[in-house]
């Protein structure tokens, strides 16, 4: 169907028409593109690292209390920080041997 240029004096009925073959048209494109991605090896990049989630041993423990632990990534942790300010420490110094 060929829309006319001006779509205000189209039924109710064919403007429905209308929006139902243009979005059949716009899936269909759709899935050709996702199975174009995936013969490509694309999708694979979508998935994220996959050591995302995995524990990390830590490399920091806490001076005071020895339950403390960080791996080093991330922001540093709050337990870190007050004890750095406390005793003039170095992040060097809280590290596990």
């Amino acid at each position: 169907m060929v829309p006319p240029k001006n779509l205000s004096r189209m039924s109710v009925d064919d403007l429905l028409k209308l929006r139902d073959e243009v979005g059949a048209a716009l899936n269909q494109k759709a899935a050709e593109l996702r199975s174009r991605i995936t013969q490509l090896g694309g999708d694979s990049a979508r998935r994220g690292s996959p050591l995302k989630g995995h524990k990390v041993a830590p490399k920091y423990r806490s001076k005071k209390d020895l339950k403390l632990t960080w791996a080093g990534r991330g922001a540093i942790p709050r337990w870190m920080r007050d004890e750095m300010k406390a005793k003039k420490l170095k992040k060097e110094a809280f590290l596990i041997k």
